[in-house]
């Protein structure tokens, strides 16, 4: 995965971790969103980054599980400029056990076979 400019305090090690496998076994591919790094599905949509200054999960499910683990504070609303991208969640902390079951949820949203 091509190296994420980072900002001061940036952490992308539990993201690497967990992207790298998905890479390797063809599950994902390299993209670019907003200038940055991120993962797409095979099909080309969207699916996960990093956010640029910590290094936090950014990642797309449906709109209820974004509401969900708002609700639980597990995740907090992803608006950059301000503007609410409902689908998508910014996870703070390194709960690798979360972070793989958003990157597993959002998968399946993605290529259609979750909504």
């Amino acid at each position: 995965m091509s190296p994420i400019r980072p900002g001061p305090g940036f952490d992308g090690a539990l993201f690497q971790e967990l992207a790298d496998p998905l890479l390797a076994a063809g599950e994902v591919e390299e993209g670019t969103i907003m200038g940055f790094p991120c993962l797409r599905t095979s099909s080309g949509e969207f699916l996960a980054m990093a956010e640029h200054r910590s290094g936090d999960l950014i990642v797309k499910v449906p709109a209820n599980r974004v509401e969900e683990l708002v609700e639980a504070g597990a995740g907090l609303p992803f608006a950059p400029a301000g503007r609410r991208f409902r689908e998508w969640v910014h996870v703070p902390g390194r709960d690798p056990r979360l972070w793989q079951t958003l990157l597993d949820e959002g998968r399946a949203f993605v290529d259609g076979s979750s909504s």
